[in-house]
């Protein structure tokens, strides 16, 4: 019986959690689509987004625990880079993060649904595997960074294989970035995200769970050549991985309400 309770509430948080996901972004889709549409509006569109991000969490009903090592000036452009753990990573850090971002996203995110294309317009999207695409979109990062704004960045390039447990091995791009643009590197934990929303096969999995962000020190640059890029690239991994808390990594079970057929003893 306590089976079907607990796969009856997941599957009743599971629909709440996702309302309210969805729900924000339906009501405000038409606004998001004109201001989409001019480059020069996507400041207004980035603060709608936040606003969303905020809501969705706060509806959510999970605590989140933000950790800032020290004050960033909000003037000051930064390359953040993150560990990817769980599709709700870029809410936690529109929530978090200060000022009008811009983030590099894997090109598919352009191919989902209504959403897709007003993300692929306002942010940055890449093919990892294709060097043109790489090019371009490092290229985009740095006119942004030029301008003012600062960037964020998953290193692994992709959500990771041991969520919470192991980082990926990070790509050079991202140090190479803050390097040539003179800017500092803000390396930033998210060590549960796994835990509320997982990468899954087969389907959507949601859990409650306390939500946690931390941001680090910034790693300064100036002076730096691409040569020192190895050396900061390991600098932020071994920030990032030392806030990790391993004892939470994994992914959630699904959830079944019928209990597993015994298998028979062999005679």
């Amino acid at each position: 019986m306590s089976r079907l309770f607990r796969y009856i509430g997941h599957r009743l948080y599971t629909t709440w959690a996702t309302f309210w996901f969805v729900l924000p972004f339906v009501l405000t889709y038409p606004l998001q689509l004109v201001l989409s549409r001019r480059p020069q509006w996507h400041r207004h569109l980035h603060t709608l987004n936040r606003t969303w991000s905020r809501l969705s969490i706060f509806m959510w009903g999970v605590p989140v625990k933000t950790v800032r090592a020290s004050p960033l000036p909000v003037q000051q452009p930064y390359v953040y880079v993150a560990n990817h753990s769980s599709y709700i990573d870029i809410l936690l850090l529109f929530r978090t993060i200060p000022g009008w971002l811009n983030i590099m996203g894997k090109s598919s995110l352009a191919k989902v649904p209504a959403w897709g294309p007003i993300f692929g317009s306002a942010y940055i999207t890449v093919d990892r595997d294709s060097a043109v695409s790489r090019g371009r979109a490092m290229v985009q990062a740095r006119r942004t960074l030029e301008a003012g704004r600062s960037v964020v960045i998953f290193p692994e390039g992709r959500i990771g294989k041991q969520p919470g447990q192991l980082l990926d091995e990070f790509k050079d791009g991202a140090f190479q970035l803050a390097i040539a643009a003179g800017v500092p590197v803000v390396p930033i934990t998210m060590p549960l995200n796994h835990r509320f929303m997982p990468d899954v096969p087969g389907g959507l999995r949601v859990r409650y769970s306390p939500l946690a962000i931390i941001v680090h020190e910034p790693i300064a640059t100036t002076g730096l050549t691409a040569a020192d890029a190895p050396r900061i690239k390991q600098r932020a991994y071994d920030v990032i991985a030392s806030a990790l808390q391993p004892e939470a990594g994994g992914v959630p079970e699904p959830s079944i309400w019928r209990q597993p057929a015994r298998q028979r003893m062999p005679a």
